[in-house]
């Protein structure tokens, strides 16, 4: 079938089970091809557009994060924009020779981008606890703009580490027997049960899972749809919920009591 970055062309001539195959892999292709260059730039883009809202509102109404006034909260732009340009620049067949720096380069970025906000968090809790933080809207946006960056974050951290990243995938099954199987980092309901899935095709995770995944363990602090199954899974997912516990349970909380 050759490499997945090539077009799909079906002849005429070949076997059905053959052209249901490639049929299915063109399908896969364009469905990656969506995640990698619409859905997962258009992610970061919201949580530019939170932390935008967040420094204006901080500007105009003098709010300050641990004695720095509110355009600290436009420093992850910088790492975030080149995340979206990394992603967005994304094409296997016209770039072929940088896709293993191109996923090292996003999850290097990705990382940045959820230390900065675990920075922010830091910072945050250290002007309640000086009594810096004195209104109840700084205290709850702030909130919402550090959970909505973890969720995204932790989301694309999925989505490139699983089993090798989605060009990996896209290139194996998705069972022990399939031929270049991959070490899944997660286990989804529907490689469990594959009559789960309607059309019938070999079913792989996409970017909205991962997300998916993300946001429920934010909320529920425990998976509750796919399982880790790899000890790195297991601490990102402990990483994740102990960020949002902190930012839901401490900021939140307080911001309420404020507010009342």
């Amino acid at each position: 079938m050759g490499q997945t970055g090539e077009s799909i062309q079906i002849h005429p001539g070949w076997r059905g089970t053959d052209r249901a195959m490639l049929s299915d892999l063109a399908s896969d292709q364009g469905d990656e091809q969506i995640d990698r260059n619409v859905e997962a730039p258009f992610a970061v883009l919201i949580v530019v557009g939170l932390q935008i809202a967040l420094a204006a509102a901080s500007i105009s109404n003098s709010w300050s994060l641990w004695h720095l006034r509110g355009w600290v909260w436009l420093v992850p732009i910088v790492p975030e924009l080149l995340l979206v340009a990394a992603l967005s620049l994304h094409h296997r067949r016209k770039f072929p020779i940088i896709q293993g720096r191109r996923r090292v380069a996003s999850l290097a970025l990705v990382a940045i981008v959820a230390a900065a906000n675990f920075i922010a968090l830091m910072m945050l809790i250290g002007s309640l606890l000086t009594s810096q933080a004195h209104s109840g809207s700084q205290l709850l946006l702030s909130g919402l703009t550090i959970w909505g960056t973890n969720v995204v974050t932790f989301g694309l951290f999925f989505w490139e580490m699983d089993a090798s990243g989605p060009d990996a995938r896209l290139a194996s099954g998705s069972t022990t027997e399939s031929r270049g199987f991959r070490q899944r980092d997660f286990q989804f309901p529907q490689m469990e049960n594959p009559q789960m899935v309607s059309s019938g095709r070999d079913w792989k995770p996409h970017l909205i899972d991962y997300v998916f995944i993300s946001f429920t363990n934010s909320i529920a602090f425990s998976p509750t749809d796919a399982m880790p199954l790899t000890k790195r899974a297991k601490a990102l997912m402990m990483a994740e919920a102990s960020i949002s516990a902190v930012t839901i349970l401490l900021v939140a909380a307080r911001a309420v009591n404020i507010l009342h």
